[in-house]
């Protein structure tokens, strides 16, 4: 007979994937989005910058531009190294940060994530040690588990990165990449203080351990004095620095980039060859042209504004509404603050009865490279209006008192 003309359903052995993907855990971040942005929910879960800053209005004219005229250059294929202009324009605003940098330093990703993922690419073989902050940002570890990297965590605490501990690190292990978020740090919403930046630079330098320094926030600060980044401080080449305009202009333009020494951004610029080619042309082009006329530091400003009201909406909504024996971060800038909840309570389970009361978060146990942390919980404050926030964190605060007050009867 036939196989076209059998009904009955073939049955296939499972394909085989490669080995590394055993290490690679979906995110849990867009595995809760799936459920937590649905309308009725007063979701804190993602990393969401709020979309009606987005300017919606410049960036369409900016791409209507663009098409009217150089219509088909903004549609053809380009370098991978990406759009001269706007890598012009990054090396001068960063050279404005205490960067040094110039155009050929410079390389435009597909968002800050691609940024990671090319310098995993290019730095760790099977086995390498990546040092990573404890808790650290969740895609950052399913990046370096995909390279299938051994972790180092590294305990941290409102000053940041604990340094010390990773003096202790370095001097027993191998140690060949340092994965940093300096500023309000994700999930934390903690900044590195100088004086640890300061003494990381002088470790990584002695023992040629690349940084990578991510700063997806660093434009966000809304009190507080900003402090340099680890590549300005850096003239030795250690340091890999990571920029986006997802949290600034927009995350769906995808555009970020890359810059460190002349042998790591072109060692990059091959892998990202491999990868897409190069960062969409329109999108590119569309960015130079409207930061060649646009308030950029006016609309940081708005935004600066929006998220330091939210983010003291959220912090005062805390103190009335979580129980004692929690405890938070206080955040200057960026978009999150990390929660810790009372002794025995774990916010994997209370997940679901908060989702019951809807509202979400992000339980804090997947940001740990090694065991996992239950007590913790990150919240983002930057996707809600004050009174929202108000109104979640009070939903929130009684799903976590009466797990509380159900666990001390028992």
């Amino acid at each position: 007979m036939s196989i076209l003309a059998d009904t009955t359903p073939p049955v296939f052995e499972p394909l085989r994937l490669a080995r590394r993907m055993a290490r690679m855990p979906p995110s849990a971040v867009r595995e809760i989005l799936k459920v937590a942005e649905q309308p009725d929910v007063l979701s804190f879960a993602g990393g969401l910058p709020a979309p009606e800053l987005f300017p919606v209005e410049a960036i369409a004219a900016a791409h209507a531009e663009v098409l009217s005229t150089t219509g088909p250059a903004s549609l053809q294929y380009s370098t991978t190294e990406g759009y001269a202009p706007l890598r012009d324009w990054i090396a001068a605003r960063l050279g404005q940060r205490g960067i040094r940098a110039v155009t050929e330093d410079v390389l435009i990703t597909n968002g800050s994530q691609q940024g990671i993922d090319l310098v995993a690419r290019v730095l760790l073989d099977p086995g390498d040690v990546v040092a990573v902050e404890s808790p650290s940002y969740l895609a950052a570890l399913q990046t370096f588990a995909g390279c299938e990297a051994e972790f180092a965590p590294i305990e941290s605490d409102d000053d940041g990165l604990d340094v010390e501990a990773l003096e202790r690190v370095v001097a027993e292990r191998p140690v060949k990449l340092i994965y940093v978020v300096p500023e309000f740090h994700n999930p934390k919403g903690t900044t590195l203080s100088l004086e640890r930046r300061l003494r990381l630079l002088r470790l990584a330098q002695a023992h040629r351990i690349v940084v990578l320094e991510d700063d997806p926030y660093g434009a966000l600060r809304f009190r507080g004095d900003a402090q340099p980044p680890l590549a300005a401080l850096d003239d030795t080449g250690v340091v890999v620095h990571l920029g986006t305009f997802s949290k600034t202009l927009a995350p769906g333009m995808r555009l970020a980039w890359l810059v460190g020494s002349r042998e790591l951004v072109r060692a990059a610029v091959i892998a990202k060859q491999a990868a897409d080619l190069h960062t969409a042309t329109l999108a590119q082009r569309a960015a130079a042209a409207l930061l060649a006329r646009f308030d950029y530091d006016g609309h940081l400003a708005r935004i600066r504004k929006a998220y330091g009201e939210r983010c003291l909406a959220m912090l005062g909504a805390l103190e009335r509404h979580f129980p004692a024996g929690s405890r938070w971060t206080q955040p200057d800038g960026g978009l999150f603050v990390w929660a810790e909840l009372p002794s025995g309570l774990s916010a994997d389970e209370i997940f679901a009865d908060a989702l019951r009361e809807r509202v979400a978060f992000v339980p804090g146990s997947s940001f740990f490279a090694d065991a996992p942390r239950p007590e913790f919980l990150r919240l983002n404050y930057s996707n809600r209006p004050p009174e929202l926030i108000e109104e979640g964190i009070a939903r929130l605060g009684r799903v976590v008192r009466e797990r509380l007050s159900r666990s001390l009867t028992h």
